[in-house]
């Protein structure tokens, strides 16, 4: 990557996001470390950064909260310099349920985080970062889900449908902003091995499902982290608008 990027990645202290801070550190990225409640996580990934001579800090906000969002933002204006790079990465799941079951506080969460949230980083990141208002240029990368494509019955319907928006929002964001020198892509994990799946009241989901997976495997959340630094990297430079899965076939 070219150096120095400042790259925020919210929901960071765990899973795919932690993967991601620790590989883009060591890609010479100064990297703020967004968590909403684990902040002993939090620190852990930043004391790892900094022990391999890395650069980074921790931040706390509700990405579905839209003052803590601006807060954060200006937090690492401060300590770290323009933004050049951002993981929409935080997300939620909920306790296994038909849609019939479903209530609409468990929704209103569900697309406050997942959705709302992405959309209210991606305004911040694009007012730092477009040459419209005065940036150089930048990448997002939206954590969607292979739950998109598959829909999740009788699971997290919710969830996949939350993913699906994230998808759209990608393509036409990527599409907004082109011209402004940010590229947007998304990645869709599949089966991943994190804590995503006990939140959700399924601690073994992604094991139970395996033999589902043409790969015949879970992923890690090392896999996962590797495809988003790619996408944040000059490499991906002729890259926009592009939903990559990484599901091992599924």
């Amino acid at each position: 990557m070219d150096s120095p990027q400042v790259l925020l990645i919210t929901g960071g202290s765990r899973g795919i996001g932690a993967a991601t801070a620790l590989m883009a550190a060591r890609q010479g990225c100064a990297v703020a470390v967004n968590y909403a409640s684990h902040s002993l996580a939090a620190d852990e990934v930043v004391r790892r950064i900094r022990a391999e001579g890395g650069s980074a800090i921790t931040v706390q906000a509700d990405v579905g909260d839209e003052a803590q969002v601006e807060a954060m933002f200006r937090k690492v204006d401060a300590k770290l310099g323009r933004l050049t790079a951002l993981v929409n990465n935080a997300g939620v799941v909920d306790a296994t349920a038909r849609v019939d079951e479903m209530d609409a506080k468990r929704l209103e969460r569900m697309l406050r985080i997942n959705v709302i949230g992405s959309f209210l980083c991606a305004r911040e990141a694009v007012r730092r970062m477009s040459t419209r208002h005065g940036g150089t240029g930048g990448a997002i990368v939206n954590l969607s889900s292979a739950a998109a494509r598959l829909g999740s019955p009788g699971q997290y319907v919710d969830y996949a449908a939350s993913k699906g928006a994230v998808d759209t929002f990608t393509i036409g964001l990527a599409k907004e902003v082109a011209a402004e020198g940010i590229r947007v892509n998304a990645v869709r994990p599949g089966l991943i091995d994190t804590e995503i799946h006990a939140s959700g009241g399924l601690p073994r989901r992604a094991f139970d499902l395996a033999p589902t997976v043409p790969m015949q495997r879970v992923g890690t959340a090392e896999e996962v982290a590797a495809a988003i630094v790619w996408l944040l990297s000059p490499e991906a430079g002729y890259t926009t608008g592009t939903l990559l899965d990484v599901a091992g076939g599924r």
